[in-house]
């Protein structure tokens, strides 16, 4: 196996794939992880919290205070890793929780003080990431990559929409992890 960089696809292979190479969604991936990775030394190794729940410090930042069910919506993400985030969060007392005073089964969730003094210390550095990795590319080629990034957005809701993949995942009995599924039986 070679250590060299997978060949780059041209226009025509993402549009006739013939390899993993050719994968839009493959290179989609392979480039958010060369990013990604740095990011995650950054939150784990710096700030002891891991990405997803910085994901939830930094919304929980925008938004204030909110249910933990609007919280897992605004970061596509399913309610149990939502769930589980907030409590380690607690526990790291990053968040806090209130019971609503008119309907007590209804939970809010907001940043402590050391929740936001930690977004204001670790926000500017993955800003500065962030710019970073833009700071590779033409200033006009960063609009053409969002235009572009918008519009697969906006197809890929689309065609989950339109259910173009039937199949489900079997997360609560540990998906494939544990067994691997038997076509057709």
């Amino acid at each position: 196996m070679s250590s060299s960089s997978p060949a780059f696809p041209d226009a025509a292979a993402l549009l006739a794939p013939r390899c993993l190479d050719d994968l839009l969604l493959y290179r989609l991936a392979r480039a958010a992880r060369t990013g990604g990775g740095m990011a995650t030394r950054l939150v784990e190794g710096g700030f002891g919290i891991t990405r997803r729940e910085w994901g939830m410090v930094a919304m929980l930042a925008q938004t204030g205070e909110i249910t933990p069910s609007a919280l897992s919506d605004c970061l596509s993400l399913d309610r149990v890793r939502t769930s589980r985030g907030l409590r380690s969060l607690v526990e790291k007392q990053l968040v806090e929780r209130r019971r609503d005073d008119e309907d007590r089964r209804e939970v809010h969730v907001r940043l402590s003080a050391a929740g936001l003094q930690l977004f204001n210390e670790l926000f500017p550095r993955i800003a500065e990431l962030n710019t970073g990795l833009l700071d590779g590319l033409p200033a006009g080629h960063v609009e053409i990559f969002l235009q572009c990034l918008r519009r697969l957005e906006q197809r890929g809701s689309a065609l989950s929409a339109q259910g173009v993949v039937p199949e489900k995942a079997d997360r609560r009995s540990g998906g494939t992890r544990h067994r691997w599924p038997k076509r057709g039986a």
